[in-house]
């Protein structure tokens, strides 16, 4: 009687929306994963992975559906799914997602335990031009995704061009850039992601009728809908659908020294050498395009160190590795017809051909050039090789520029389709090209593969991505949290930009340097670059400048015991370093639309000074907890607003009350982090009874050590009652780790002076309220401090 009671409710309100009354249900065939369903047009295919994801395939009449999907990788397994057939609906029930097919007028529904998600329109029509996906839409709902965009949070409205394409010099507004994904996620907390690969459009509502809409020009008629109750459990979902990302090198998390660009071996090297003077912290040099030439044009393609400007590279990348830096290069996928490798590339058929099967000769930029057929095996396998030589000569990361591909004629043939059919996934395969061959040849180093282009999946090869060539102005800054959030949620969590900005500006900014950086500390690559009339690096700037970046990059090192453990994290469930506000209140209408404020990992709430000269502002503190100041102490009431002084010297940044941070002092490179002595500051709160969390470590550099059991977690919890606050550090350490003994500094902030404290020497700060303990680590044994007030 329920579940006719409810199917009559589902009709009376759901009924209005649009349906395709031309499309009519025949049959229904149940199978493991699902159903399929035919109607007078062709056949859909449901397919669960799970209770919370479900695919929708539509093969049209006299057409073949094409298997291959670049994105996903998770096997569909569904443990329990009911089929209901009635004579007006087939209903597909989980425990979790629902799918209702009402047979007459056609139209399919999804519901996630019992509420209303998203439902097709006109569902799949094909005009002349293109191929469209149709959904209703509620009034309501915000709708964030579509790739890399800035639009604001909120891209409904919009009628977003799905072709990966650079915008130099942008600001606080683009339409089009880089990373082109076909995914949108909506305030109804669901996620909709079309599984194909060629070029097309996705319309979020563009003539405000409530209309969704995918356009494509050929391929894949499959999409899925993922459901949760929550932002983190719907990107859990996807990242387990489509690959999560590995663990990057621990030094990823350092300093970069990078601009466009070094011009020889003597100049790298000086750059190098005043970051160790000055005793800035470093980890890694990137080298741009005149590695291999010494003009910007002419020379791409070449692929090997130019002799007269670096003299001696295997030397050079030796000595800055025994420095603790390392040597990242840039390369592009195109072969220019005056490179030296011409020859070689267009003789055994490596670049993508015209109609003749010939090599495909066009002008761009950087001269007359043919692009390397990525999609080529026996192109991918010499593309790699030469990343193999060089990773053998001691090249530590890599760099893929102008992957879009910058310039892709429409009338190019690649190995596996037109350039329109794969343009979006080009990025996306060279990374992929990338891994593989690493995981092949260098089985136990972790890649750094720094891409300018990809697609949804991506992050499984370990790409980093970045927003391209941002203006270097205060509306290049502002648009930078709104892409790195909107891109975490999208799977690629290590969205970042070239701090300080890389185009244009005639006079260097100190201020909006300062920000740039200042923010940088708490978004997922610290890696200042730019043209090189004004030096991206502060080594190169006046002194108050250079004391504040100094400043700002040893924060960054200090917290690296927080950010590898938040990387780790992200590795295992897909949550983003970066996250919106709105995750601690998804029903808050006001926070929605923020990306003024941000989380970063689980317990900083981060103000990034957007703006010049600002004074104060207002921010809002999250209902989920009290925060307090991260350099104060101060405290701030959950769930209110407060007027914040901005300081010249920092960014507004602020702790979970209950939160643990585990920091180290600055160092100069990672290859000098270890955990033998730690500082664990736990910022007390009297409303939290227990709060828990962990620091994660391994060597930082070889692959699956999670996996293998070469770790270790030291796991901490509070649990405070009666006046007495109880805190326990546990060491969790893998199979085949080799943990050392440890010393941890306890730094309990808004303490009142303590009674008693059982489990270590102590003294009490009475001026800041910081009670301080030195505790010797007992290894795999709960390390008990007790504390009475």
């Amino acid at each position: 009687m329920k579940k006719i009671i409810f199917l009559i409710f589902f009709h009376f309100v759901f009924f209005g929306h649009t349906q395709n009354s031309e499309r009519t249900f025949l049959s229904l065939e149940k199978n493991n994963y699902g159903a399929k369903l035919t109607t007078n047009d062709g056949v859909y295919h449901f397919v669960f992975f799970n209770d919370r994801i479900v695919e929708t395939k539509f093969t049209p009449q006299n057409e073949q559906f094409s298997s291959n999907s670049h994105a996903v990788v998770l096997t569909p397994k569904i443990t329990s799914l009911d089929i209901l057939e009635t004579s007006d609906q087939v209903i597909l029930n989980t425990s979790g997602l629902k799918v209702i097919v009402e047979k007459s007028p056609f139209q399919i529904s999804y519901l996630y335990k019992e509420n209303y998600l998203i439902s097709e329109k006109l569902g799949y029509v094909k005009t002349d031009s293109l191929e469209t996906i149709e959904f209703n839409l509620t009034p309501d709902e915000i709708l964030y995704g579509g790739g890399e965009r800035v639009l604001g949070m909120n891209r409904r409205g919009h009628h977003l061009e799905l072709y990966n394409k650079a915008h130099y010099g942008y600001e606080n507004h683009s339409e089009l850039m880089n990373y082109t994904m076909p995914l949108v996620l909506s305030s109804q907390l669901y996620m909709l992601h079309f599984d194909n690969a060629p070029i097309g459009f996705l319309d979020l509502d563009s003539q405000k009728n409530n209309t969704l809409s995918y356009k494509t020009i050929k391929g894949r008629k499959a999409y899925q809908v993922i459901a949760g109750s929550a932002w983190e459990e719907i990107i859990d979902q996807y990242t387990q659908l489509t690959g999560r990302q590995p663990l990057p090198p621990r030094w990823a998390l350092g300093n970069f020294s990078s601009r466009f660009g070094y011009h020889s071996e003597k100049e790298v090297r000086n750059t190098v050498q005043k970051f160790l003077d000055e005793k800035i912290p470093l980890d890694a040099v990137v080298i741009d395009i005149y590695w291999f030439g010494k003009d910007i044009k002419g020379h791409m393609g070449n692929l090997s160190f130019l002799k007269d400007s670096f003299p001696s590279p295997k030397k050079m990348i030796r000595d800055f590795k025994k420095k603790g830096v390392k040597t990242i290069l840039v390369t592009e996928p195109f072969i220019l017809t005056t490179s030296k490798r011409w020859e070689e590339a267009s003789k055994n058929n490596y670049l993508g051909k015209d109609v003749k099967g010939d090599p495909f000769v066009y002008d761009f930029y950087f001269g007359n050039t043919g692009l390397i057929d990525i999609f080529d095996p026996k192109a991918g396998r010499w593309f790699w090789n030469i990343y193999k030589d060089l990773t053998k000569d001691g090249v530590s990361g890599w760099w893929g520029d102008l992957g879009e591909p910058e310039v892709h004629p429409s009338d190019l043939i690649h190995a596996t389709g037109t350039a329109d059919e794969v343009h979006n996934i080009y990025g996306h395969e060279w990374a992929k090209l990338i891994y593989n061959g690493f995981q092949k040849d260098f089985p136990n180093e972790r890649p750094f593969i720094l891409m300018r282009s990809g697609y949804s999946g991506s992050q499984r090869y370990g790409l980093i991505p970045w927003s391209g060539d941002v203006s270097r102005s205060w509306g290049g800054l502002q648009a930078q949290p709104e892409i790195a959030l909107q891109m975490g949620m999208q799977g690629l969590g290590y969205m970042h930009s070239d701090l300080g900005g890389f185009a244009g500006a005639e006079t260097f900014d100190p201020e909006l340097y300062t920000r740039w950086l200042q923010y940088g500390v708490f978004q997922p690559v610290f890696r200042p670059h730019a043209q090189e009339h004004i030096a991206a690096e502060p080594v190169f700037h006046d002194d108050k400048t250079k004391l504040l970046a100094k400043k700002a990059i040893e924060l960054r090192y200090s917290l690296l015991p927080y950010n590898y453990t938040m990387a780790f994290k992200n590795n295992q469930t897909g949550i983003p370093l970066m996250r919106p506000v709105f995750f601690e209140e998804p029903k808050n209408k006001n926070l929605l639309v923020n990306s003024q404020t941000y989380l970063w990992g689980d317990h900083f709430l981060v103000y990034p000074v957007l703006e010049s000269k600002k004074a104060t502002t207002d921010i809002y503190f999250p209902n989920t907890s009290n925060w307090f100041d991260f350099y104060t102490d101060e405290k701030y009431e959950k769930g209110k607003s407060y007027s914040i002084k901005i300081k010249e010297d920092q960014i507004p940044v602020f702790v979970r009350g209950g939160a643990f941070i585990p920091m180290i002092k600055p160092i100069q490179s990672t290859d000098l982090y270890e955990i033998k002595e730690f500082e664990l500051h736990f910022f007390f709160d009297p409303t939290v009874a227990q709060g828990e969390d962990f620091l994660y470590h391994d060597d930082g550099k070889s692959t699956q050590t999670f996996e293998a059991g070469k770790f270790e977690k030291i796991h901490f919890k509070s649990t405070y009652t009666a006046n007495e606050l109880k805190i326990s550090i546990t060491e969790e350490i893998g199979k085949y780790f080799n943990s050392n003994k440890k010393t941890a500094e306890l730094i309990i902030h808004q303490i009142s002076q303590p009674t008693e404290v059982i489990g270590g020497a102590f003294k009490y700060d009475l001026a800041t309220s910081k009670l301080i303990l030195k505790i010797d680590l007992k290894k795999s044994t709960q390390n008990l401090i007790t504390i009475k007030l």
